[in-house]
């Protein structure tokens, strides 16, 4: 099949777009490179538009026959502070993207949805019927999404799956692409630039949790992982499935204090930390029950917490060495 991947220029899109490859599908990336990095794209043709251009994004939806939608507003501290920001990107463009595909042949869609939807959980591992209840405007956009999706199914037949992501995290085995933010936040780069003394030292957001050890507990899955489910779950939709909301998360919950400490092991370096006020909108305990992406999909992560790591360290390490320019 051929493929849009509208963000497929950031850290996630890009990985699914080399699944894609390796699965015999074809990519097209469309993404506005207000957070993706061309670097990410090499060797893969490239639409640099907004999702909100019905035109330039029609034109591309006419060779397609699928659409994997990854282009969003995507830090929970920031959608707190900017929730405009975020209603206007994953909300109103990304709905002028559903009417662009509604007006293309295109039936087909699979979507980069979080966790975060659910909030904080009261059951724990969470399942896909675990109660939503988003407690920031990132998750709170990304359900309203979810509801449209499921919504334009009844009416327009477009049938999707929405792939609710726990941290995805790590680098691809090639060394060519990884986590690429700018800013950075995201909790293993941060820690991983700690240790190479780039960074100041890691901001751990609480230490008296209600956790084992008063930090944060977090499900990390390995960014190739997620790339793989994503073809799974076109394929999936290829062979007639129906419209679904799938978790993918490794079932593991690990807190920020056990992370440092197997960063510190894999790294051979200290990571340098301090503690702070846990951040709004952040709950203390997130993992998944995936088990109903195995069972529809076939899928299971592979990869576990050391190989992240590992692989991540690699990338970081290829960055420092590049002075990193790739930023």
């Amino acid at each position: 099949m051929r493929v849009l991947v509208t963000g497929g220029s950031g850290y996630v899109g890009s990985h699914a777009v080399r699944e894609l490859t390796a699965a015999g599908h074809e990519a097209l990336i469309y993404d506005n490179l207000s957070t993706g990095h061309p670097s990410l794209s090499d060797g893969y043709q490239l639409i640099e538009g907004d999702i909100g251009d019905d035109i330039r994004l029609g034109r591309a939806l006419a060779s397609v026959d699928a659409v994997m939608h990854f282009a969003a507003s995507a830090y929970v501290g920031e959608s707190v502070l900017n929730p405009r920001k975020y209603f206007r990107n994953n909300v109103e463009a990304a709905l002028k993207m559903l009417d662009a595909v509604l007006a293309s042949k295109v039936r087909v869609l699979i979507f980069s949805s979080t966790c975060a939807i659910y909030g904080v959980p009261r059951e724990l591992p969470i399942c896909e019927s675990s109660p939503k209840d988003p407690i920031n405007p990132y998750g709170a956009t990304k359900l309203f999404f979810e509801h449209a999706l499921a919504a334009y199914s009844v009416s327009h037949g477009l049938r999707s799956v929405s792939l609710r992501y726990f941290n995805a995290a790590g680098a691809h085995a090639s060394g060519t692409i990884g986590e690429l933010h700018v800013p950075e936040t995201h909790l293993i780069p941060l820690a991983l630039q700690a240790a190479l003394g780039v960074a100041p030292p890691l901001k751990i957001f609480g230490n008296n949790l209600d956790t084992p050890d008063g930090t944060c507990v977090r499900d990390f899955i390995h960014v190739s992982d997620l790339g793989e489910a994503h073809v799974l779950a076109l394929e999936y939709l290829a062979g007639g499935g129906e419209t679904i909301s799938l978790n993918l998360g490794t079932g593991i919950g690990t807190s920020v204090a056990s992370l440092i400490a197997a960063v510190g092991t894999i790294s051979n370096h200290e990571v340098p930390h301090t503690y702070t006020d846990p951040r709004p909108g952040d709950p203390p305990v997130l993992y998944a029950d995936p088990g109903l992406a195995q069972k529809l999909l076939g899928w299971k992560a592979k990869r576990d917490l050391p190989e992240i790591l590992r692989s991540a360290w690699n990338w970081e390490s290829k960055l420092k060495t590049a002075g990193y320019q790739l930023r």
